[in-house]
């Protein structure tokens, strides 16, 4: 086995783990920090929207044209009055694009781009988009968004719980937040296709929270009945199961997505590639990072705040207490579920992590542990 395999079994079976959980304060600053700058990205700099969302036009040269990518910028520019984006195409055409201009005024534009272009107008084809056409582009995209999020919380309170619902929503705005932040302070132009890639990350991020959630429900059933482990350690131990996957998951996601963006993006020089890949790419990575630093932690946050985990942390802490007055050993250690007997799952020192299914699964003695006694002078 490799490695990673290796310790990707040894993460699910709770051998060994980090403790995301109990350095939940770092991971907030931390995003708290990104999302400042993300905000202020969109304050200062704004997002650059595409010609989609407000109006403009459009102009392919014909084949061939001898005349530069920043010669056609230049000639649009001066044309029209309003910054224009240029890009060659396979056939060596161009494509001019200006955005926020009156409809009206596209011919006067055509005519002196053909004129600086030295090429007959009738050659240039124009497509026109009105900005009434742009407004409702922008308010379907904000509807599919709201409407994404409703059935998401709908979702997650049914499945799950109304707190996992709500720290799974805080990831999701966690990630569009930094995502359009980004965009902002790349200055990349946002299009329909950017808003394609944004729902398409929101669903891989909500998929990724959700299989944490699902292993955190299933080992926190009777976790009141035990006094080993709080809340937080099984959801801890809930993270560290499925971190391996998680990883895997998201590099795989992500080198298809990165070869986009700055190989065809970048190097080709394909930039209408931008406008998906960017929000898959930056959506991606920052899904990964909410579903584990910030949605767990945070259910785990606001799960401790009820009356009989409140209780559960005080039943746990005092027997850990009792046991460090015993000289018993009292840090924190990781068990594998296979090699523990009754008695060692009642005097053991706790666990940051709890088992692998529910909180008192280790009650019964495992069956090839039956019978074989204790080695003197050791206690695990």
């Amino acid at each position: 086995m490799s490695k990673l395999g290796s310790l990707g079994a040894r993460l699910h079976r709770g051998e060994v783990g980090y403790d995301f959980v109990g350095k939940r304060k770092i991971w907030y600053g931390i995003s708290i920090l990104i999302t400042i700058t993300a905000i202020l990205g969109l304050a200062v700099r704004g997002l650059n929207m595409g010609i989609e969302f407000q109006g403009g036009a459009v102009f392919t040269t014909p084949k061939h044209m001898s005349a530069s990518v920043t010669q056609a910028e230049s000639f649009a520019t001066d044309a029209s009055g309003h910054d224009a984006v240029v890009q060659k195409l396979g056939d060596g055409s161009l494509r001019i694009q200006i955005a926020g201009i009156d409809t009206d005024k596209s011919d006067a534009i055509k005519e002196k781009l053909a004129g600086d272009l030295k090429i007959n107008p009738e050659t240039i084809n124009a497509d026109l988009v009105g900005p009434s056409w742009g407004d409702q582009i922008a308010n379907k995209a904000w509807e599919g968004l709201a409407i994404f999020m409703v059935l998401v919380v709908i979702y997650l309170a049914i499945a799950f719980e109304w707190r996992m619902a709500l720290a799974a929503l805080v990831a999701l705005i966690h990630d569009i937040t930094i995502t359009t932040g980004i965009y902002a302070l790349v200055g990349f132009e946002v299009t329909p296709g950017t808003v394609i890639g944004l729902l398409t990350i929101l669903g891989y991020s909500l998929y990724d929270t959700v299989v944490v959630f699902d292993s955190l429900k299933e080992q926190t059933k009777d976790i009141t009945k035990q006094t080993r482990w709080t809340y937080s350690d099984v959801a801890n131990r809930s993270i560290n199961s499925t971190l391996v996957r998680s990883i895997n998951t998201t590099v795989v996601a992500l080198l298809p997505v990165a070869g986009l963006l700055f190989i065809g993006g970048g190097f080709l020089g394909a930039g209408m590639l931008n406008d998906i890949s960017l929000s898959l790419f930056v959506g991606l990575a920052a899904g990964a990072y909410s579903s584990i630093f910030i949605a767990t932690p945070l259910v785990a946050d606001l799960k401790e705040r009820e009356p009989q985990m409140k209780a559960l942390r005080k039943r746990v802490l005092a027997k850990r207490a009792q046991a460090a007055a015993q000289g018993e050993p009292v840090e924190p250690e990781y068990v594998d579920e296979r090699d523990e007997t009754e008695d060692e799952s009642e005097d053991a020192a706790p666990a940051v992590v709890g088992p692998r299914g529910q909180a008192g699964a280790r009650n019964q003695p495992s069956s090839r542990n039956r019978g074989r006694g204790r080695p003197s002078g050791k206690r695990r």
